[in-house]
């Protein structure tokens, strides 16, 4: 069952084209995918626990993420210079609520995606 991305917050506003993929990737429940949005040293703090490099992401992914069947219905977003802050109502087999994301972007990708609250 493929779930449907939320590429863009409810006024409209663009997310970078990194995030727009990483919520995509992550809505599919594609774990691969999600990690190729990083970039090669690129991390994932989930509430203080670092997780850096694609493979370790894909790990994290695997386990906590795509692989709890997670859906992030976005409800807002604002970006302050690199970093774009996406608020989300998040279900699936794991965490249920709102949460924000941290995104930080170089280029064509990620390098930090921060889970803030």
């Amino acid at each position: 069952m493929t779930r449907a991305p939320r590429p863009a917050d409810p006024s409209g506003t663009p997310l970078p084209p990194p995030v727009q993929r990483a919520l995509y990737r992550a809505n599919g429940g594609d774990a691969d995918g999600f990690a190729d949005c990083f970039a090669h040293d690129g991390t994932v703090n989930d509430w203080g626990r670092e997780f850096r490099g694609r493979t370790e992401i894909r790990g994290w992914s695997e386990a906590e993420f795509t692989g709890k069947q997670v859906t992030l219905e976005v409800t807002g977003a604002r970006t302050e210079g690199p970093t774009t802050t996406v608020s989300a109502r998040v279900g699936g087999n794991g965490f249920n609520g709102p949460s924000d994301f941290a995104f930080t972007v170089d280029g064509d990708r990620i390098t930090l995606m921060r889970i803030t609250g």
